[in-house]
């Protein structure tokens, strides 16, 4: 399959085209960014399909992180996953962040736990847990800081996500330490890709990921507006 992923959820924005038949990514780009997806992803996606020397219609799929992450971002990169994907006439599949950065861990074939852990602010993060064969020990949440590292019961982790250094930093010192510590900005665009490919399109759909509702609030109503609402 050739497939084409698409990252925008944390501080990067990246995309690939996956050739699954070789194993080989026949194009990448990434770029560190905070903010400006909206303005880099077309563009970005534009030169890595040139660079892979192929038209949309050849994609098989289209894969996209899902979240967690930030919720611009993901608007950015599910609705041009969506909408490339309706252009072409190819199904668009989910992958959550969480699973993206977990997956080049589980690669290695190391027996260890491994804690993905994504800054949620507030003294929170967004995390889940897997084996070191890749199986299910924590569902991803949202929750304190406190509430991951006690994820120490299953053993020395390793940590992964950008806020792998936020967890290591808290570490208590009583609990099994992290075997290893991978602070990364965003996951690696390479492993959406894969995940993308595996993904059953029925059940892994392009839409955003949330485990809590947007930090914004609607503004309060002035008195005037909330007497006539009620």
């Amino acid at each position: 399959m050739l497939i084409l992923a698409i990252d925008t959820a944390l501080d990067a924005c990246s995309a690939a085209v996956l050739d699954t038949e070789t194993a080989e990514l026949r194009a990448q780009e990434s770029l560190p960014m905070k903010r400006g997806h909206a303005e880099a992803l077309m563009p970005l996606i534009a030169r890595v399909m040139q660079s892979a020397d192929l038209a949309f219609t050849a994609l098989d799929r289209i894969a996209v992180t899902t979240g967690p992450g930030s919720f611009t971002g993901l608007r950015v990169g599910i609705s041009a996953a969506r909408g490339l994907a309706l252009a072409a006439g190819k199904p668009a599949v989910g992958v959550t962040t969480l699973s993206a950065y977990a997956a080049a861990i589980v690669s290695r074939n190391e027996t260890v736990p491994v804690i993905s852990a994504i800054d949620a602010r507030h003294d929170h993060v967004y995390f889940q847990i897997v084996a070191g064969d890749g199986s299910q020990l924590v569902r991803p949440v949202v929750a304190p800081i406190d509430e991951a590292i006690a994820a120490s019961q299953f053993g020395a982790p390793h940590l992964v996500g950008n806020a792998a250094n936020i967890l290591a930093e808290r570490w208590t010192i009583d609990a099994a330490q992290p075997v290893a510590v991978d602070a990364q900005p965003a996951p690696d665009i390479g492993w959406v890709a894969w995940l993308g490919a595996a993904a059953n399109p029925e059940t892994n759909p392009a839409r955003p990921f949330y485990l809590k509702a947007p930090d914004a609030k609607p503004a309060a109503l002035p008195p005037l507006a909330r007497a006539a609402t009620s």
